[in-house]
């Protein structure tokens, strides 16, 4: 199948690393994140992507310019695709959209998993719609303190699964979302998805598994200490 992800944001939340390069091309190890995307779909056999670029796209252009061979010879396919500086989400995947051949996964270029595709593409199949969404959890950010007249009575980490469900940015979508879509301005999480929604057209693929986002500097340490343990869940 094939695989789109978005690559094209100004990443202005992660400045200290994105003045210079686009948010997907920050290095956790010694790869850029969108390299480890890429290879979470590799895994399950998915290798034929369309990066839809933007910001600083020169950068994603030489990277895999001067790494053609290298991904060849693991049987990538890559598109590198301009889709505007200032395209928002619903405009990039537009712009993409005459590349699809039929059902596709879609991503964003900032956060990694430790998600089964397999049971993604499996439950999109089941519901029968036109879209399906990875629902996670949010990432514990602080602990918790029960306090009582002024004594703190419990101390504890914060336990993700109490949060409710958020967009975990991992898609399986078929060629026919393409109807939604709504010109370079609209985000594909607004107008869209909300029409596909109101269409009861929207499936959610529950994954109570390691999820990360990267859109802060502490989160890409969280990302880059996990990468030096060795223990990287979207590897393991």
């Amino acid at each position: 199948m094939q695989v789109v992800i978005l690559a094209g944001g100004l990443g202005t939340r992660l400045a200290e690393e994105t003045d210079l390069i686009p948010k997907p091309m920050v290095k956790i190890g010694d790869e850029p994140i969108l390299v480890h995307i890429m290879r979470i779909f590799a895994k399950f056999g998915h290798k034929q992507f369309i990066v839809a670029m933007g910001y600083k796209q020169e950068v994603i252009q030489e990277y895999f310019r001067d790494n053609f061979e290298r991904f060849r010879n693991e049987g990538w396919e890559i598109s590198l695709v301009d889709t505007g500086l200032n395209s928002s989400t619903g405009g990039r995947l537009s712009r993409i959209m005459p590349l699809i051949n039929s059902t596709f996964f879609m991503t964003y270029g900032d956060g990694l998993s430790d998600i089964n595709l397999e049971l993604l593409l499996k439950h999109h199949q089941e519901m029968n719609r036109i879209a399906t969404v990875t629902a996670v959890r949010p990432p514990a950010r602080f602990g918790t303190i029960e306090i009582s007249n002024g004594v703190v009575k419990g101390f504890s980490e914060k336990d993700p699964q109490a949060s409710g469900w958020i967009n975990g940015g991992f898609f399986c979508l078929d060629k026919e979302v393409e109807n939604y879509l709504m010109g370079d301005d609209v985000s594909f999480e607004s107008d869209p998805i909300n029409k596909i929604v109101s269409e009861n057209q929207l499936s959610a693929y529950e994954h109570s598994g390691w999820w990360q986002p990267m859109d802060t500097l502490r989160e890409k340490i969280i990302l880059q200490e996990l990468w030096l343990s060795g223990k990287a869940p979207w590897i393991i």
